[in-house]
């Protein structure tokens, strides 16, 4: 049985930071590309980062750019989330993802294209 789950989340002040864990089981995180999402009330899930299985591809919605960082450790099995610079808009609900593929230099945009899911943390920052 696959398991993602998260860990890290809190409460925060606006510029601080937070470092997001997801640990995998049932399944090995090198042969995935695995993405960040948030959702926070009333809206859609969204991108927030994504790495592909070569950890040197990566992608950021504009709006994280220059203040997350996401990493990956194969041998932990655990893929991170770095946030600094915290915003109240970063507020939501966070959510790791993962999909199997062959392709090691894809990263995926869309939650359809992701088959496994952690439970997702919460986020929260106040101004």
């Amino acid at each position: 049985q696959v398991q993602l789950v998260e860990s890290g989340g809190g409460l925060v002040q606006a510029g601080g930071s937070l470092r997001l864990s997801c640990a995998a089981s049932g399944r090995t995180f090198g042969s995935d590309a695995v993405g960040w999402l948030r959702q926070a009330p009333g809206t859609e899930r969204e991108l927030v980062t994504a790495v592909a299985r070569s950890n040197a591809i990566t992608t950021y919605a504009d709006s994280v750019k220059g203040r997350f960082t996401i990493s990956r450790d194969n041998a932990k099995n655990t893929v991170y989330l770095q946030m600094n610079s915290l915003k109240p808009e970063d507020t939501a609900v966070y959510y790791c993802a993962a999909v199997g593929t062959d392709l090691r230099f894809t990263y995926y945009l869309r939650p359809s294209q992701y088959d496994y899911w952690g439970q997702g943390t919460q986020v929260t920052v106040s101004s």
